[in-house]
């Protein structure tokens, strides 16, 4: 008798709603036609062509420059990381490797940018901490990769620069 009790609280306990998620994060029921499956069955029809999947990318791209200040100051920094380069003669790898740091700081900048947008759905207007946390880790990637794209950037940049200032100061 006690522990038919005790398995109804349990059961009672699980189902209540401060343990429930809210409606429209709840799994579908599989015997209830669901109008998120339909149009999920309908998504490789999204971009039916390579070009509109440009498209979209290229929207993307555009709304992270226009929107997030700290993607157009990765991009000005990483143009001008690779034109001096270019004007500092330096090898094809080197400024290769200066792109693709520079291309990764930009890549998870877009990632940071999504990242927020969907917890920012996913909360609405409201504080959870696991929110914060989501954030602030996807911030943090973009802060080592931007350090490292430093580090990169000045170990390949710094010499050929110190050795032409000097030159042009004998």
């Amino acid at each position: 008798m006690v522990l038919q009790k005790a398995q109804s609280t349990h059961s009672q306990f699980l189902t209540s709603s401060a343990l429930s998620m809210p409606q429209d994060l709840s799994m579908p029921n599989p015997n209830q036609s669901d109008p998120i499956k339909r149009k999920r069955d309908l998504a490789w029809r999204i971009a039916p062509t390579l070009m509109l999947s440009f498209k979209y990318a290229w929207a993307g791209l555009s709304y992270a420059f226009v929107t997030q200040r700290n993607f157009r100051i990765h991009t000005v920094i990483g143009t001008l990381a690779i034109s001096l380069g270019v004007f500092l003669h330096l090898s094809a790898v080197e400024i290769s490797v200066i792109c693709i740091t520079s291309g990764l700081v930009l890549a998870l900048e877009l990632l940071n940018t999504a990242i927020e947008s969907v917890v920012d759905l996913t909360v609405k207007q409201t504080y959870h901490e696991l929110a914060k946390i989501a954030k602030d880790c996807a911030a943090g990637a973009v802060l080592i990769s931007a350090i490292a794209a430093v580090f990169v950037a000045g170990s390949l940049l710094i010499p050929p620069l110190l050795t032409l200032i000097q030159s042009v100061m004998q």
